[in-house]
């Protein structure tokens, strides 16, 4: 069973439509809206948020991510108000990026912490991202010489690969979710490069901020002891079309 998620908003359209976008990315994840009042008016509700929140959780914890400040209070007092107030998080993140981070990791099986930090940290995913994607690159120029049997046992040798998007919408939410999640439980640090412009493959947010689309070429390289297998994982992905 995998962490739930709960949309907190002050507008029933605007969770559902959180929730429809979540869904997207992680299919077996139970992602719930509490959005707007009981009479559709605008605003936040404890017994809506209580219930949402009881319908999320099937065993592992809930995340909760909160659209405004009211929102925020009352997702507070119904984690506050659990039997066991230590199985649920109010993530404090971008309402969009964080629901699809958190959506993406406690699909991939992370606990409960690690979803909630997932979301939080989306903001900052994309710089992140490029960072480690240019110290990697680094690396790279720097350990310019064959790659032998030992480096690659030991998982300090690059794997890279190219390969041109065939499916038709690149590399957009839904096949960078997957392109994310195929890595999961896989021992490696894999970059994702188009152009000048490299994403940390672990990042839903950055591998979409590539604005990568059929036709364009990327380059993946990975490091790690599954370094290979993380890149085939991606090319025979992708060599199915995302499964679009």
């Amino acid at each position: 069973m995998s962490v739930g998620l709960v949309i907190v908003a002050h507008s029933g359209r605007l969770a559902e439509g959180v929730v429809e976008l979540a869904a997207q990315m992680a299919p077996e994840v139970r992602v719930v809206a509490a959005g707007g009042l009981p009479d559709g008016a605008t605003g936040t509700d404890f017994e809506m948020v209580s219930a949402a929140l009881s319908d999320a959780d099937s065993g592992s914890g809930a995340v909760l991510l909160y659209d405004l400040g009211s929102a925020q209070m009352t997702a507070e007092l119904a984690v506050e108000s659990l039997g066991d107030p230590s199985s649920a998080i109010v993530a404090e993140a971008p309402l969009v990026e964080g629901a699809v981070a958190a959506a993406v990791a406690a699909q991939g099986g992370s606990g409960l912490e690690a979803v909630a930090r997932a979301a939080t940290d989306a903001v900052s995913a994309e710089s992140t991202g490029a960072e480690q994607a240019s110290e990697a690159t680094g690396a790279e120029q720097s350990s310019a010489h064959p790659v032998g049997a030992d480096e690659e046992a030991t998982g300090t040798a690059e794997v890279r690969e190219e390969l041109v998007l065939t499916n038709e919408i690149g590399l957009h939410a839904r096949p960078a979710a997957l392109l994310t999640r195929t890595l999961t439980g896989l021992e490696a640090t894999v970059t994702v490069s188009l152009g000048d412009t490299e994403a940390d493959a672990s990042s839903v947010l950055g591998v979409m901020g590539l604005g990568a689309r059929k036709g364009d070429r990327i380059v993946l390289r990975a490091t790690g002891r599954d370094a290979r297998q993380a890149v085939q994982r991606i090319v025979d992905l992708a060599a199915r079309g995302f499964d679009e």
